[in-house]
């Protein structure tokens, strides 16, 4: 028994494996159920009684020295196999990282704010909690008037009323409280009405309004403006129309439309067959609104007009469902990525 171990352990001290493959024939000629060792303390049983102390102690040195032999080769060779797979490769070509898209609404508010700009536009930019001077009295809005009506608010705080804005017009308050004539600013930003969710309406969306104080201001300065912008946008096929409407801000009102650029104006389902697709509304800036921002009506008049950004994009991409401006499916925003 004793020259059968020291043969053996010489045989696994000179053993040498070049892969992982040798590794494993180490592991079964040697420590497997049948393997040499196993076998050797299989036959201890046939060892004398004085001798199986000695020889016990010599089995386990073998079998020890031959699991430290193939942790060895295991360790070694799988960490050589792990550094290949993390090496890199520099003469491969590179993946290309998938870049993002702009938001369809991003894209839309930036497209209006540079046509704006073109004329001598400047963005102003507000607080989205307004008080009710700003949001409603100094626009025109006196207690109890129906006109209030007209916007469902969210209320933050009664007597004194503050709530989120319900347009961006709170922020041309502030700027014509703020700054003298000549103002001609635009004004994106996101609004909130208490109105419930659908495919056509929610409660939050996005606005940008304008606004041009002057000596001399004239409503056909405002619709000349209008019709520039909707060339711009639509393209320079697009017709134009105003139409009367009421707004407490501005008098006289009006609301634009143009002409429907699916049907070009024949009449279809997107445009309800008037062959009319309504934009923005408009007008000019009440003189009563001047007068709450001490400017003086007898010298200077101003117009004013505003969108939603959702309609507008809408317009240009026909999207059918307002309300997948905001659930951020990753399927949905990626088809802008070549927008602009």
């Amino acid at each position: 028994m004793h020259s059968k171990i020291q043969e053996i352990l010489k045989e696994i001290e000179k053993f040498s494996a070049k892969n992982i493959e040798d590794a494993e024939q180490f592991r079964i000629k040697y420590l497997s159920k049948k393997g040499l060792v196993t076998g050797l303390f299989n036959d201890l049983k046939n060892v004398a009684a004085e001798e199986k102390k000695e020889v016990g102690k010599l089995l386990n040195d073998l079998k020890n020295s031959a699991q430290e032999k193939f942790d060895k080769f295991k360790n070694d060779f799988e960490s050589t196999v792990h550094s290949d797979k993390n090496d890199n490769d520099l003469s491969l070509p590179t993946d290309f990282i998938d870049v993002g898209a702009r938001h369809p609404l991003s894209i839309i508010r930036n497209k209006i704010n540079e046509i704006f700009s073109r004329i001598g536009f400047t963005v102003s930019e507000g607080r989205e909690i307004e008080d009710d001077w700003h949001n409603f009295s100094a626009l025109n809005f006196p207690e109890e008037h129906p006109a209030r009506d007209m916007q469902d608010t969210f209320f933050i705080k009664k007597n004194p009323d503050i709530a989120l804005r319900t347009h961006t017009s709170s922020v041309q308050i502030r700027v014509m409280e703020s700054e003298k004539p000549p103002i001609r600013k635009l004004f994106p930003g996101r609004v909130y009405r208490n109105e419930a969710i659908s495919s056509r309406a929610h409660c939050f969306f996005h606005q940008v309004e304008g606004l041009y104080v002057d000596k001399n201001i004239s409503f056909a300065d405002l619709r000349q403006v209008l019709f520039y912008f909707a060339k711009e946008m639509f393209g320079e096929d697009t017709k134009t129309r105003l139409r009367p409407s009421y707004f407490p801000f501005t008098e006289p009102s009006a609301e634009m439309d143009i002409s429907c650029f699916l049907c070009g104006g024949k009449g279809c389902a997107f445009c309800k067959h008037t062959g009319w697709v309504e934009i923005l509304g408009c007008g000019m800036v009440d003189p009563n609104v001047l007068k709450n921002c001490n400017i003086d009506p007898e010298i200077y008049s101003g117009y004013a007009f505003g969108m939603g950004i959702e309609r507008i994009t809408n317009l240009k991409y026909r999207v059918k469902d307002i309300r997948m401006f905001s659930e951020n499916d990753l399927r949905f925003l990626k088809q802008f990525k070549s927008a602009y």
